[in-house]
């Protein structure tokens, strides 16, 4: 570094690197010894002889038992036990240090690894004890009801306590800039409540020392200090003095003080969760000591200060994080039940601009904007979602400045100057943004911030402090109004939300695409079937009326109405009226289609049941299939045989039919398992939850055929009853009609897995989100099966593996730890675990086999 003053540029963070815990230098009321680890003399203040009667260099290098008597030396070493490096200091107040019956105050602390700093200064007596003191300022601090008062009543009882003329609360920004939130002075001065001061006014490095050294006194600001000697160590090191309590006063802060008319300062830090959140600042004007005994007490005081702001600052937070919490859940609630698409979220626009305040809304996907209240303009929104495709993935971007990484948000920063961007995919890009309009803001500054003189100090380059202190204000643009911590939580609540309900929705989509190419290749093969059969039937009634046939005219009739009919039994299947039919007419105009004159040979029994129009075209298909069969091969294919169709009411309302051929051919089981007969054998049951059992006898096929309660009515044919309720599907397998216990803490999760079991059969589900639940459940329901999360937040499932062995039911275990899963001892061998993400395969598969190796 050059010697030249004016060969130096300097900035506002010379300040910042000034070594201000390396000064070698105390204030004049107090004295310093350091000793070695091996208690020899390394350093005395120069003022030492005061005290001691020795001069410095007569104390250097002796121990410490040679200049302090024993009781002393004892003392200290009593204090010092368990005190480590960096810890703060230990306090002793009114010792006869010398034996020489002159009263001291002092301070100890260990300094790096190397040294033991002993801090002495002059004993000043209290009229009032401390823990006294201290019990009457936190009395009055408690009753205050809102954090706005207790900042008022702290800065009142620190001035009447230690009768400074300015006592300040001073809040911390997160860049280090600050502002006077609360005063108490006396008459006559300048008031600095509402000033806001620039980080540089304590520099990073000084508001580090505050979190180490809670409080910190200048007596005198004016007063001449006292070197340390010798200056260094042999190595060449400085004594450091962080923690010292009569640590020498920057000169750049004593310039500070001096143009603010101070004579003297004391400081008490407020700290929070580790960080410095504040200051008690209190200044003098002209020379003030306070005893060390109350500084002591005083730093007591900031610390249950702290804890008390801390207590109420948790506390707003926690209510606002409970009222952000329910509305998430209520919103989350409505993406579940809808499962929208990336589009679709625009629509709930009102619902997240209530979750996270904000003057206009936009959804950015797959390239396009939609966009609700005020947004910048559609032509400026490629070029932010490139400035935001720069960002991290997987992580809610958040600025109340856009322009100042993205210069072109400058040109709409009337619109929108702040933002939230929520990444809901990765490819494409797309994002919800929230943006916030700029607000113009006039801050009142102690003084011009960017007004501080350049000079060479003997610490280098650096800036000297501003001369004036008079109020200035700024106007500052092109920012929005900050966004809070509860509203970035909110934020990433609602990506991991979004990012669920959408892979849910593509996950149902694919399940809907599979599910309707299964329908349209079980249509496709229908109708193949059909048009085969109706072929055939038309060639059949073709051949079997030429014997009944007079005329060419006449046959043209027969077959005519034959195929009229056929187009009959089609339209009761395809119709649309959803009226419920009579089960007679149904089967007779089957008959009638497909039989034609054979249909007289058709007996049908049974009271006026009615088919509803949701059962209808089931029931109808397979009474096809039936008279199809028997025209082809059963008792209608000659000419005597009888189909007898008889059916009743049983005790549950459930309607059973029999079918019964005889007279016919001779019948034989088929030997190769068509279209047809899968219709007939699987509808019934897998369609409308009924019964469907085929009997093949030498004489004559015999069927019964079950329908549920729930899809049949009493009533004349001509009655049309409101149709009933849709049979829902249910899947044959191991897990049919089972109860299970679900147990699962995220909820859209467990909603996809509850359905994912409902619709492999089984009967019933209970779920559970918590072990407490799911303690319960096990204890008060009857369960077949269970399906365990591990992880349940701060608790694990484990706990249920007792009960459940010893009611026998089986379960499975779900984790996201990996490929492998250390069981608790007492859980079955062979207990399977499935990894996430799985799928309905997955899940379904180990519950069978954990079912069946529990039968086993």
């Amino acid at each position: 570094m050059t010697d030249d003053p004016q060969a130096f540029s300097v900035d506002l963070s010379n300040c910042d690197r000034e070594p201000i815990h390396l000064l070698g230098r105390i204030q004049a009321f107090g004295y310093l010894i350091a000793v070695s680890m091996d208690w020899m003399v390394q350093h005395v203040s120069a003022n030492i002889a005061e005290i001691a009667g020795r001069s410095p260099d007569d104390c250097l290098g002796i121990p410490l038992s040679e200049l302090l008597p024993s009781p002393s030396v004892h003392d200290i070493r009593d204090r010092l036990q368990g005190l480590s490096p960096g810890e703060g200091s230990e306090r002793i107040f009114g010792i006869d240090l010398f034996g020489n019956g002159r009263r001291f105050d002092l301070a100890i602390h260990v300094s790096g690894h190397h040294s033991i700093v002993l801090e002495a200064e002059p004993c000043m007596p209290s009229a009032t004890g401390s823990g006294i003191l201290v019990k009457t300022m936190i009395g009055r601090i408690e009753r205050c009801t809102t954090l706005e008062a207790l900042h008022v009543e702290a800065v009142r009882q620190l001035r009447a306590v230690t009768g400074f003329d300015r006592v300040m609360l001073y809040r911390f920004a997160p860049d280090g800039s600050g502002s006077v939130i609360a005063e108490a002075a006396r008459r006559g001065i300048e008031p600095f409540l509402g000033l806001n001061y620039p980080a540089t006014d304590i520099p990073a490095q000084a508001r580090r020392l505050y979190v180490r050294n809670r409080t910190r006194i200048i007596a005198d600001v004016g007063a001449e200090t006292v070197p340390v000697v010798p200056g260094v160590d042999p190595d060449g090191t400085v004594l450091d003095l962080s923690l010292s309590v009569t640590r020498a006063v920057s000169p750049i802060h004593v310039e500070y003080l001096t143009n603010m008319g101070v004579g003297a300062s004391f400081s008490i830090s407020i700290v929070i969760g580790g960080e410095l959140w504040g200051l008690f600042a209190l200044h003098h004007y002209g020379p003030r000591r306070l005893s060390m005994e109350l500084r002591s007490t005083l730093e007591l005081f900031g610390q249950i200060v702290a804890l008390v702001i801390e207590g109420r600052l948790a506390k707003q937070m926690r209510l606002v994080e409970e009222a952000a919490r329910n509305l998430h859940d209520k919103v989350v609630g409505r993406l579940v039940s809808t499962s929208p698409s990336p589009d679709e979220l625009i629509n709930f626009a009102a619902d997240f601009r209530e979750m996270i305040p904000s003057d206009g809304f936009a959804v950015w996907s797959e390239g396009r904007v939609r966009t609700v209240g005020t947004c910048p303009f559609p032509d400026d929104m490629p070029g932010l979602a490139r400035f935001l495709n720069r960002a991290a993935a997987s992580r809610v971007y958040v600025t109340d400045e856009i322009s100042a990484a993205y210069p072109k948000a400058a040109d709409f920063a009337d619109r929108a100057a702040g933002l939230i961007a929520i990444p809901i995919s990765r490819t494409p890009r797309d994002y919800l943004i929230f943006f916030r309009r700029e607000l113009v803001e006039t801050v009142t500054w102690a003084g011009d911030p960017t007004r501080k003189e350049a000079s060479y100090g003997p610490n280098g380059p650096r800036l000297s402090p501003r001369k004036s202190f008079e109020a200035w204000q700024e106007t500052v643009r092109g920012k929005s109004a900050p966004w809070s911590a509860s509203e970035r939580k909110s934020a990433e609540a609602l990506r991991v939300a979004i990012l669920e309900v959408l892979l849910r929705f593509n996950e149902e989509n694919e399940r809907l695409r599979e599910v309707a190419s299964q329908r349209q290749e079980l249509l496709i093969a229908e109708l193949n079937h059909r048009v085969r059969n109706i072929l055939a039937v038309i060639r059949a009634v073709v051949l079997q009326s030429r014997g009944s046939a007079t005329s060419v005219n006449d046959f043209a009739s027969i077959i005519g109405g034959r195929i009229q009919a056929l187009a009959r039994a089609h339209d009761q299947i395809t119709d649309s009226s959803f009226a419920a039919q009579s089960l007679e007419g149904l089967v007779r105009t089957e008959a009638e289609a497909y039989v034609g004159e054979k249909a007289g040979r058709f007996e049908l029994s049974g009271p006026p049941v009615l088919v509803n129009a949701e059962a209808f075209s089931t029931l109808a298909l397979v009474m096809h299939e039936m008279v199809t069969n028997s025209a082809k091969y059963g008792a209608l294919s000659d000419s005597t045989g009888i189909v007898s169709v008889d059916w009743s009411l049983d005790d549950n309302a459930a309607c059973t039919i029999d079918w019964r051929e005889s007279g016919g051919p001779a019948v034989q089981a088929p030997t190769r398992r068509g279209f047809g007969s899968t219709i007939i054998e699987r509808s019934i049951p897998h369609e409308l939850g009924g019964e469907a059992t085929l009997n093949w006898r030498l004489k004559g096929l015999e069927a019964r055929f079950v329908l549920p309660a729930k899809v049949i009515s009493m009533g004349s044919p001509n009655a049309a009853p409101a149709p009933a309720q849709a049979a829902a599907p249910a899947s044959p397998g191991a897990l049919a009609g089972l109860t299970a216990l679900l147990v699962e803490d995220n909820m859209i999760m467990a909603l996809d897995a509850e359905q994912m079991l409902l619709e492999h059969g089984l009967g019933n589900v209970f779920t559970a989100m918590s072990l407490a639940d799911a303690m319960r459940i096990v204890v008060e329901e009857r369960l077949d099966v269970a399906m365990l999360d591990v992880n349940l937040g701060n608790e694990t499932s484990f706990p249920l593996i007792e009960p459940l062995n010893a009611k026998g039911v089986p379960y499975v275990f779900v984790t996201g730890y990996g490929e492998t899963l250390d069981l608790p001892d007492e859980a079955v061998p062979g207990t399977m675990s499935i990894k996430k993400p799985y799928s309905a395969a997955d899940i379904v598969e180990a519950l069978a086999a954990a079912v069946s190796r529990q039968a086993g």
